[in-house]
């Protein structure tokens, strides 16, 4: 689930950012979460969906703007205009923000990030759903609580169980599209990668991997502030009574279409 950790070599980051504009940036990043925590705090008790996804997507927007993220979103037309499960692959931390930067959406994520300071904290109040991985019982718990918000609510989760470098994903899981069946919604894959702005070339500064902190992995894409993160939307599958698709097919079928966007576009 979401920022989950896979052992791998991490990549070799050399910094482009002048020392003190690096300074400077990593001040705008706390009082970034900062006037996060106060808008949780003292706004969001009061606002309805839309309120909260605009202040959602306002505020991812201008992390992006910090970190010097520029976002491309292909075909983001293919996106229903109600609710639907999107079912992404998983590079890095910054994934969540480049999506919610497009358009908010609720989020699944591995219990261990519940207990994140600060962090943590944030995404309680984002209304992220969180699963034990390990137990088959909480899971279906999670698939019931996702196909009610499902109703209402796009949700996204990224299948994998783990992050990557993003030049290729790994098999999907199937448990979590039992919710996409159950509440008879469409299933959109969203293909994520990044890219250097400069050469044009995939880019491994943001994959979050290994024993990486979260830190240290903010820390390289400040260092490298020339990243664009492109959002891929592929045409949706849906899971109903008319089309009766199980949990698997949809699943593999999500994976494909991100393996051969992958495998065409970042090696």
């Amino acid at each position: 689930m979401t920022i989950a950790i896979m052992t791998s070599t991490k990549p070799s980051v050399a910094s482009n950012t002048p020392f003190l504009i690096y300074i400077a940036l990593w001040s705008l990043v706390w009082l970034h979460v900062f006037r996060g925590v106060v808008t949780l705090l003292l706004l969001f008790p009061f606002l309805n969906i839309n309120s909260k996804n605009h202040h959602i997507q306002r505020w991812s927007k201008r992390l992006l703007k910090i970190f010097g993220v520029k976002l491309l979103v292909n075909d983001a037309n293919l996106l229903p205009p109600s609710s639907y499960l999107l079912a992404a692959n998983h590079v890095s931390w910054l994934d969540i923000h480049a999506i919610n930067a497009f358009k908010p959406a609720r989020f699944v994520a591995k219990s261990e990030v519940a207990s994140w300071p600060i962090f943590g904290w944030m995404a309680k109040q984002l209304g992220t759903v969180f699963i034990k991985r390990e137990s088959s019982r909480h899971a279906k718990q999670v698939v019931e609580g996702m196909a009610k918000i499902l109703k209402t609510q796009p949700v996204c989760i990224f299948p994998e169980g783990t992050s990557t470098i993003g030049k290729s994903v790994q098999s999907f899981k199937p448990n979590l599209f039992e919710a996409a069946a159950i509440s008879e919604v469409p299933v959109c894959a969203l293909a994520l990668a990044y890219f250097d702005q400069n050469t044009g070339q995939h880019s491994e500064v943001p994959a979050f991997i290994g024993d990486m902190g979260l830190i240290e992995s903010m820390a390289n894409i400040l260092k490298n502030r020339r990243l664009r993160v492109e959002l891929t939307i592929f045409a949706p599958t849906n899971a109903g009574p008319d089309q009766p698709i199980d949990r698997k097919e949809l699943a593999a079928h999500s994976q494909e279409q991100i393996a051969q966007y992958l495998t065409k576009h970042c090696n």
